[in-house]
């Protein structure tokens, strides 16, 4: 599965933080929720993080659906 990248972070105030993916908004956190996903990306790897956060994660099995005779056209 390839590693997730593009994703920026930007901290407004002490109360919000928005990401982006590739320049493009994709969530903004705001209060608890912010500051928890402060604490996560500084302890772990930030891309897979914010991927996470945002919903942009693929599981692994969308690449296999996608080439299947099924979903071909």
């Amino acid at each position: 599965m390839p590693r997730p990248s593009g994703f920026q972070y930007e901290q407004q105030g002490d109360q919000s933080v928005t990401i982006t993916h590739h320049g493009r908004p994709a969530g903004t956190l705001r209060g608890g929720r912010a500051e928890k996903f402060l604490a996560e990306v500084a302890s772990g790897d930030a891309q897979l993080v914010m991927a996470r956060w945002t919903g942009a994660y693929k599981h692994g099995n969308e690449r296999t659906a996608r080439n299947h005779p099924r979903n071909r056209r």
